[in-house]
């Protein structure tokens, strides 16, 4: 692979990653105003059950299985016929979307007590809490159609390599429920009904923040159905495998959801709040190569040059372990630091903290699992082969409630975590290994060999930074306390994991110091 075609993924992946970073800041900030208002119990649960039922029919309506199969679609009218077909196509999603998903919010709105009563029966010993689940998931349920109109709009951006502002969309959604419980808190009773209006407010704006960028490259919206279209039906034909993949991993999620119900109080809110700090560096740094490699993969497919597959696989692999490695390896020997300085105020307090950072413990061993799957199953969907990610999915998934059963003994709600993490890096293993079956030369050994000289490197940072007690040398119990003494253990441990891969050659630190000198 060229160096240009090197040095522009990294670009627009660092485009993508500095995005993201913000509205991921502004999802901890969010998470920090639930904890500091709602703090980890009765009303973080309910609103975290609720919002979870459309949370997931977003990843098959919208984020997940649409986005994966409209982008190859959209991007080979792009490059074959040209923008006028292309935007034909996204006109033609929209409409339907706007019909089948406007079907499946009302159907939602009227069935909520049913989704409830399925994954999170536990609830229903309190009716009190029950009920409350079942009006912020009736609330709730509109914002499956606005973000499932706002993904059409960010494939159609990233497919004309302008990925700053879809990266940047989702920070309104944040903005949305950060605003709401501070200015309505004292109108709602209960106010965690506040929450559920940042949920409208900020997917509607994450949809009409990409408007003006769409106007700009000559998009216009205009109302128009016809299932029979030869460009929706080979969306179809790629979404139909990729949400059954996905309803297999979701239906996962509603049974740690339904088995954290029925464990102790709080339990749902420990394992969200720890998912949520997980997600940080997995949304910044392998959503954003995700996104950025399934248009180039899907042009590369367009233009008949698959002999660069290989190499664009094995730019995406390495970047990503380069950044989630020695972050799985902080979250899982800091992450109670983490937790102390982001949530531990307010409602929030020390036993909370020691329990969602048991339970990010646990989640930051599949930190490298989930990362892979954002990085290698955009590649089949390119390819036109959404079976096996679908297959693989399902096999994960199994494994998965098969492990829940065998943890929860030993490990008790931490133990949902873990079997979280283990399917994340089976599925990762099984799409990684299968690849070579879909293109040629992608060197297995030399990739293993890169990935362990990270983990070395990581583990040696972690355990320098470990064999020191900062608490005791900075002697303070305060914010700033807190914050140094996590701001001192990332950049020692970042200092020292980058010199370490320095030392042994690894390519990635030369990419990211070029990057930084073409900035300068």
């Amino acid at each position: 692979m060229d160096k240009n075609h090197d040095q522009s993924m990294t670009a627009s992946a660092g485009t993508v990653s500095a995005a993201t970073a913000l509205s991921r800041v502004l999802g901890l900030v969010r998470e920090q105003v639930v904890a500091y208002f709602f703090g980890a119990g009765m009303l973080t649960d309910s609103f975290v059950a609720a919002f979870r039922i459309p949370n997931l029919l977003r990843d098959l309506f919208a984020e997940g299985a649409l986005s994966s199969a409209f982008v190859p679609v959209f991007k080979d009218k792009l490059v074959r016929q040209g923008s006028r077909e292309a935007f034909y196509l996204a006109n033609l999603t929209i409409s339907s979307l706007i019909v089948i998903v406007g079907c499946v919010v009302a159907l939602g709105i009227i069935l909520s007590p049913v989704f409830v009563y399925i994954s999170a029966k536990g609830f229903t010993a309190d009716p009190v809490k029950f009920g409350l689940t079942v009006k912020l998931t009736r609330l709730m349920f509109v914002y499956l159609l606005l973000v499932s109109v706002s993904a059409v709009f960010m494939g159609m951006l990233n497919s004309h390599r302008r990925f700053g502002v879809p990266a940047l969309s989702p920070a309104l959604f944040n903005i949305g429920m950060i605003l709401t419980p501070g200015l309505l808190y004292e109108h709602f009773n209960p106010p965690i009904y506040t929450l559920a209006f940042g949920v409208l407010v900020g997917g509607l704006g994450q949809l009409v923040f990409q408007i003006p960028s769409l106007w700009h490259i000559g998009y216009r919206f205009r109302f128009v159905l016809n299932f029979a279209d030869e460009g929706i039906r080979r969306i179809a034909r790629l979404i139909s495998p990729m949400i059954l993949g996905l309803s297999a991993s979701r239906i996962n999620i509603l049974v740690n959801t339904l088995l954290a119900s029925l464990l102790i109080e709080g339990a749902l809110s420990y394992l969200n709040f720890a998912y949520r700090l997980m997600h940080f560096p997995l949304g910044v740094f392998a959503v954003a190569l995700g996104t950025v490699i399934l248009p180039r993969v899907s042009e590369e497919v367009a233009r008949d040059q698959t002999e660069r597959l290989a190499g664009t696989f094995h730019e995406a692999i390495g970047l990503t372990m380069f950044l989630v490695i020695p972050s799985a390896f902080y979250l899982a020997g800091f992450g109670e630091d983490l937790v102390r300085l982001i949530f531990q105020r307010g409602a929030f307090g020390p036993e909370a903290t020691a329990q969602t950072g048991r339970a990010l413990l646990f989640y930051s061993f599949g930190l490298v699992g989930f990362a892979g799957v954002r990085v290698a199953a955009p590649i089949y969907y390119a390819l036109g082969d959404a079976r096996r990610p679908m297959n693989y999915s399902i096999i994960s998934v199994v494994l998965n409630v098969v492990l829940n059963f065998a943890f929860i003994p030993l490990l008790g709600f931490a133990g949902l975590a873990a079997a979280t993490s283990a399917a994340g890096l089976i599925n990762f293993l099984l799409l990684s290994i299968n690849l070579r079956k879909k293109i040629d030369g992608i060197r297995y050994f030399s990739l293993i060999l890169h990935i362990l000289k990270m983990i070395l490197a990581a583990l040696a940072a972690y355990l320098i930074v470990s064999s020191v007690n900062l608490m005791v040398l900075i002697e303070r119990v305060d914010l700033i306390g807190k914050a140094l003494v996590v701001a001192i253990q990332i950049a020692v441990m970042g200092g020292i994991y980058l010199l370490m891969l320095w030392l042994m050659r690894v390519e990635e630190v030369k990419k990211i110091l070029l990057l930084l000198r073409r900035k300068k």
